[in-house]
């Protein structure tokens, strides 16, 4: 079987948005839109020195994300990629608007006037959490199918139907209406050397295409109008956060819209942090199946996932001896295991993310709030350098079972 995430279809769509970032409409964008950007943010120096590479990946996620956006030739499209080759080809990284490091994200286009099928297969180690929501063109949600509890064949196969009927007794079915734009797929990965990732493909039913596709150029102003539109979501997102007061983080709210996933609790603050402090986090997860903590920056893209831990899931973590779990952020190494390194920052965003709650919602002990404390006093338990090493490289390992691409 084909790998779920590194497909012919995804490597041909990412090689034809490394063309059309050339398109001289794509490159004028990029351009304005960096000077736009950059006057609106109140950046540090710290965060202005990490503008290119977080642009780079912003920008070039509206470009791989803007050409599937054809609902009557739809495609599974996967954003929030990092940074591999195709063909000897760098293929840049697509992650944006504050992603979550546990999650495949993928996309397909979707027409309440039209009828599709999405036929797939689920891994041998099912996720903790995986949603394939229905959302209007505002990142709303309009229907959703909880595809941890979705019937699944007994060879692992699945069918989910998409269409403006009721389902009539189809027991995937997700009902569209005529605000539907999008299927947005989140499969969570709690455990990243486990739990696989769903296969799946989507065909558009019934007749030929009744309109032509984007020419180039009309690609390519499509483009540009997301690039626009995802550097002012960030923007906001960021604006939200530096609202509130520095190193205060406490329980904030559920959403089902600007992207946001419905029955998820979100917390949200920053950290800004003197070159002997951590900023230490106390969670108690209330029954979260799953919780993540990860770092961004004001730009929206997360730190260095990959061979930092830039963000620990509750899969990754150690629990304190009651069953609750705390974490040490800081750009100096604290010793202790469940630490959340900030890449040599001292600022950041953190978005601490739970769900899949049991029956009736989270306990009454659900917490999660954050303190200001000396290098020199942080407790917790230890890691050695061999230790910290080992985690590391389990990390890398477990990762790029979704990137394969990256083999070094």
């Amino acid at each position: 079987m084909s790998h779920p995430i590194a497909t012919g279809e995804q490597h041909a769509h990412e090689l034809a948005a490394l063309e059309l970032v050339q398109h001289p409409t794509v490159r004028a964008a990029y351009a304005e839109v960096a000077e736009t950007w950059l006057g609106r943010a109140k950046a540090s120096e710290q965060m202005r020195e990490r503008f290119a590479a977080a642009y780079e990946e912003v920008m070039f996620s509206a470009a791989v994300w803007s050409s599937n956006q054809d609902p009557l030739r739809p495609k599974v499209t996967t954003i929030t990629r990092l940074e591999h080759e195709i063909d000897g080809r760098r293929i840049p990284g697509t992650r944006w608007g504050i992603d979550n490091p546990d999650s495949v994200y993928r996309v397909v286009p979707i027409s309440g006037d039209e009828r599709y099928e999405i036929r797939g297969r689920v891994g041998a180690h099912r996720m903790t959490e995986n949603y394939f929501t229905l959302w209007d063109a505002h990142m709303g949600t309009v229907d959703v199918l909880d595809g941890r509890r979705m019937h699944v064949e007994d060879d692992g196969s699945f069918l989910i139907t998409v269409d403006s009927d009721p389902a009539n007794g189809r027991p995937n079915h997700v009902r569209s209406t005529p605000a539907a734009h999008e299927l947005y797929v989140r499969d969570v990965l709690l455990d990243w050397g486990r739990d696989d990732p769903n296969a799946f493909t989507v065909e558009r039913l019934g007749g030929a295409p009744t309109r032509p596709a984007l020419t180039l150029d009309e690609q390519a102003q499509a483009t540009a109008r997301m690039m626009a539109h995802f550097a002012d979501f960030t923007g906001k997102l960021s604006h939200g956060m530096y609202k509130s007061p520095a190193n205060h983080f406490a329980l904030a709210w559920t959403a089902d819209h600007t992207g946001g996933l419905r029955n998820q609790v979100y917390v949200a603050g920053r950290f800004v942090l003197a070159p002997d402090e951590a900023f230490v986090v106390d969670v108690s997860d209330g029954g979260a199946e799953y919780f993540t903590v990860p770092l961004s920056t004001i730009w929206g893209t997360t730190l260095d996932i990959l061979d930092k831990t830039g963000s620990l899931n509750k899969a990754q973590s150690i629990a304190n001896e009651d069953g609750t779990y705390t974490y040490v952020i800081s750009a100096q190494d604290p010793g202790v295991h469940n630490w959340i390194d900030t890449d040599g920052l001292l600022e950041g965003i953190l978005t601490l993310r739970m769900a899949e709650f049991p029956d009736g919602g989270p306990r009454s002990d659900l917490s999660a709030t954050g303190r200001v404390v000396k290098l020199d006093q942080i407790d917790g338990p230890r890691i050695t350098p061999d230790e910290r090493a080992a985690q590391l490289a389990e990390r890398r390992t477990a990762y790029l079972r979704r990137l394969p691409e990256v083999t070094a």
